[in-house]
């Protein structure tokens, strides 16, 4: 028998942990290749994990709901293949196993570090990775406590606790006063949060508590903390859509004929975003404190709805390199898989740009908030049949047109309202231009 440790594996660049949200598998089960055994959820997206090989679950290594960092071990699986040492080898390696672990013994005996509990009598979490590391240098929950923590909601990461052990730590004195500090911190906090906070909600008999849920916990944090980090602005413009209308009615079964996939006007508007943001750049960036990032791919966003009501946005990569049939296709394929839940946390990643489609429920236009860390957002409104003046050599008239507006909302820290506008106008000229005749 083998011993294979299954690890947290990567789920995209700027994800580095996750939450354990239920095993699926137990103890003592077999295992498939390939098949799930655990499901777990990242502020992005939830996902399975399944076994690279075939046998027996010997071990959970995490309970859930418990936090684990990219690379860790999660579980162990015996497998039916033959171990790569022979006997002999692997008695030789569990004596020195045993005298290391004695060693060890007598090291702790000797140094007497203190353990640290999973969560502090404060209620703050920490991590296996920070425990383990508070442990091997002898922090103690106390000293833990004073770490301020650089993760989300305030957790002390491994950077935050290797910091704090590389800089020397802090003498008694300094410890007492540290921690007579933030307490004082803490106290001002909470008067400030007190008189900011609104009033309790009164809640009678007739009424019913619906708890929210996780991911409704997690999008009203980002919404939150997108506006107060970006100072919002928006622009909005009238489109006239007429012979995008006129075009998808003519060819939308030959298209659907030859491609075997529906065309909508999303792909459409998607394209003329793509080029508008290859001629204004500045649109494609991020801020990183003091810092502009400036993206060299765009990747656009698409927000799209869940079965359960929420919004989530996959990414379409690349995507000014992609003709009309590429991005159809890619529109087509990341909405079916995000009405099915079967998003991965790679399709999600990596967004330069976001576009949301606030007409699919009949808005007109609306003012969107933006998706960190990004530093605009498009919404694209409902498409209408409206009286409009047309101008002609002969004079002006009055005719029936498809007209639609979009709302551009941008960070006015590093996009100014020229720069916001010009964008949208470049999308409305690339919108109206739609050649009628263009072929596929």
């Amino acid at each position: 028998m083998a011993r294979f440790e299954v690890k947290l594996p990567k789920m995209g660049e700027s994800v580095a942990e996750a939450t354990i949200i239920s095993w699926l598998k137990n103890v003592g089960d077999t295992v498939e290749l390939d098949e799930a055994i655990v499901e777990i959820a990242t502020d992005k997206v939830d996902s399975e994990v399944p076994s690279e090989v075939e046998g027996t679950i010997t071990e959970l290594l995490f309970d859930e709901n418990d936090v684990v960092n990219v690379g860790e071990t999660i579980a162990i699986i015996e497998t039916l293949g033959e171990p790569n040492k022979s006997d002999d080898d692997l008695i030789s390696l569990e004596d020195v196993k045993e005298e290391v672990s004695a060693i060890e013994e007598q090291v702790e005996k000797t140094t007497e570090p203190t353990a640290i509990e999973k969560n502090s009598t404060s209620g703050k979490f920490y991590s296996p990775l920070v425990r383990n590391i508070a442990e091997t240098e002898g922090v103690s929950m106390e000293e833990l406590e004073t770490i301020i923590g650089t993760g989300k909601d305030s957790r002390v990461t491994k950077n935050d606790i290797l910091a704090y052990v590389k800089s020397g730590r802090s003498s008694t004195e300094n410890h007492t006063k540290n921690i007579e500090a933030i307490q004082t911190n803490q106290s001002k906090i909470k008067k400030e949060v007190s008189s900011n906070t609104a009033m309790p909600v009164s809640v009678n008999g007739e009424d019913e508590i619906v708890e929210m849920s996780r991911m409704g916990k997690l999008i009203a944090h980002h919404m939150v903390a997108s506006v107060q980090t970006s100072a919002h602005v928006q622009s909005f413009i009238e489109v006239d859509v007429t012979n995008i209308v006129k075009w998808r009615n003519k060819i939308k079964d030959q298209f659907f004929a030859r491609e075997g996939e529906k065309i909508t006007y999303t792909p459409i508007f998607m394209q003329a975003v793509a080029k508008a943001i290859k001629d204004f750049p500045m649109i494609n960036i991020a801020v990183d404190g003091d810092k502009i990032i400036k993206r060299g791919n765009i990747n656009l966003g698409m927000a799209a709805a869940l079965a359960d009501g929420n919004l989530i946005v996959p990414v379409i990569k690349n995507a000014d390199q992609l003709n009309l049939i590429g991005m159809t296709k890619a529109v087509n394929d990341l909405a079916n898989k995000a009405r099915k839940g079967q998003l991965k946390p790679n399709d999600i990643q990596g967004g330069t740009y976001t576009v949301t489609n606030v007409g699919s429920f009949g808005s007109v236009f609306g003012t969107p908030i933006i998706n960190q860390p990004q530093v605009a957002i498009l919404a694209l409104g409902a498409v209408r049949k409206v009286p409009a003046v047309i101008e002609t050599s002969e004079g002006d008239f009055i005719g029936i047109r498809h007209k639609m507006f979009i709302s551009h909302s941008y960070d006015h820290r590093v996009v100014n309202g020229a720069l916001g506008g010009m964008f949208i106008k470049s999308i409305k000229e690339n919108l109206e231009a739609w050649d009628i005749n263009t072929e596929f």
